[in-house]
This record gives C-alpha cells, sequence and structure tokens, in this order.
C-alpha cells in the first residue's frame, strides 16, 4: 500500500518493504527491560540521553550518569544537568502522547539548560545554518517564515500514521522518515538533534509499544556518528533542494541499530 503523506516521502517505501530482514522483528520482540530499571530510574532512558547528548557534544559517561541519577553521586552540574533534561524529556515522552503540543513541551524540557526561557518550545524565526566543526556550513535549514507550516504538515503525516495500520517494516521507515523531515526543518534553534532522535522513539513507541524505548538507536548513532552525519548530509545543502532518494542509507540505520549484535 502506498500512502499520500505532505512531508515525509515514499518513494523508498516498496524496496524498503521488499528488503527487510524479518530478523529484525525478531530482535525487537526479544528487547527486555533492563534489570537496573527501578520505580524512579529507567536504564534505557539513561542510554538514550547520556548517547543523544554525546552526539551533541557533551562529554558524560554513561556509567556515571547511571551512579548519578540510580545512587545519587553528586557531580558539578554542568556534568550532568543537560542530560537530566534530556532524560526528563524520554520520562515525560513515555507517558505523554505523541502531539505538537506534547512536542514543544518535550523541546522546552531538553533545553532547559540550552536556551533561553522565551525560546524553549518555541520555533524559530531567523535563518538556520548547520556548520561543521570545520566552520563550514553543512546545511541550510527551512526559510524561517516556512518553519511552522512545514511543521503543521509534518504532524498532520505523523496524525495520520498513528491512526493507520502499518507494518512492523512500515512503523520503522516512517520513524526514521520523521527523524530526517524533522532534523532537516530544523524548527528549533537549538537541541534540534536531540529532539529529533526521541521523535523516532516517540513515534515507535506510539505505534509498538513501550519495547520500543528499550532500542539502543541513539547509542548505534553515538558509535555510528560520521556515517550518521554522512548519511543525513547525502540529501543536500540546501531545504529547497533536498532529494529524498538518496535517504535509503539513513532509513536503514534504525533497523540495524536493533539487529546489531
Amino acid at each position: 500500500m502506498q500512502y499520500s503523506l505532505k512531508t515525509i516521502s515514499t518513494a523508498l517505501l516498496s524496496d524498503y518493504r521488499n528488503t527487510f530482514d524479518d530478523a529484525v522483528e525478531t530482535c525487537f520482540n526479544d528487547l527486555k527491560e533492563s534489570e537496573i530499571t527501578t520505580a524512579s530510574f529507567n536504564f534505557y532512558s539513561s542510554v538514550a540521553a547520556v548517547f543523544s547528548s554525546k552526539i551533541e557534544g557533551e562529554n558524560i559517561a554513561l556509567d556515571d550518569f547511571i551512579k548519578h541519577q540510580l545512587h545519587q553521586v553528586s557531580y558539578q552540574p554542568d556534568y550532568t544537568r543537560k542530560i537530566d533534561d534530556l532524560y526528563e524529556a524520554y520520562q515525560f515522552a513515555a507517558s505523554n502522547a505523541l502531539n505538537f503540543s506534547n512536542l514543544k513541551l518535550v523541546h522546552s524540557l531538553i533545553t532547559k539548560h540550552i536556551l533561553k526561557t522565551h525560546q524553549q518550545g518555541v520555533l524559530r524565526s531567523g535563518n538556520m545554518f548547520v556548520v561543521a566543526g570545520s566552520g563550514k556550513i553543512e546545511y541550510v535549514a527551512a526559510a524561517p517564515h516556512l518553519v511552522a507550516e512545514y511543521v503543521e504538515l509534518l504532524f498532520e503525516d505523523i496524525n495520520f500514521l498513528l491512526n493507520t495500520k502499518l507494518t512492523f517494516a512500515e512503523v520503522l521507515f516512517f520513524a526514521s522518515m520523521v527523524h530526517l523531515v524533522f532534523v532537516k526543518i530544523h524548527p528549533f534553534n537549538d537541541g534540534n538533534g536531540r529532539t529529533a532522535r526521541l521523535l523516532e522513539k516517540w513515534f515507535l513507541a506510539e505505534k509498538l509499544g513501550a519495547k520500543a524505548w528499550f532500542v539502543e538507536s541513539e547509542r548505534y548513532y553515538h558509535e555510528h556518528y560520521d556515517l550518521y552525519f554522512a548519511n543525513i548530509r547525502k540529501l543536500g545543502l540546501e531545504y529547497d533542494q533536498l532529494d529524498y532518494l538518496e535517504s535509503q542509507a539513513f532509513t536503514l540505520m534504525l533497523p540495524t541499530s536493533i539487529i546489531r549484535k
């Protein structure tokens, strides 16, 4: 079945379905909650928060964050507070419906110690250029006067997909594409990468249930940092010239994160 969507390309969906490895679903079904998860501490939210933050340059060890959260080990605030914020955002998402109002609340949590209060959960009004460490522009995001429209259309697509019966393979395809479309719009002044990776997981959980939160996609993206960003860059430099026919490599990363040994 093909789907008529407004922002998410389905051009590669048929090939994705036809080549999907059924072992991914088996591996997903075998996922289990960690034994160290407690009533007040979630191991997989910690993994997600730590590795998504490390992708953005935060220097924190997973073991240190677990000790901080689980055993109340005290570190300097700058070492843990942004990861604490992201952990809280994952916990919020796990118990709330996926919609744009809640996404803005999630962004406010994520950027509590990144942006000024008036920019938390608020769409940007200025131009956005994603710059590499070398100082070279890697990507020019959607024009500011179009951001609200594009985000609205994306969430129309998300709402449609949440209310449509999808196969397991289709869920993973669309989760990856939601991640990719969101990060290409780059709707906020900061925190877009962290929000996009959480959004991908949130979509999975809405479609596949709570077990989706056990998927260590953020760890996989961090371990394959260069490939992750290279696959995002494949689509092109300018938002208006993006080629979603180049998104196949990116969409294959999520199932690989599930099946990897």
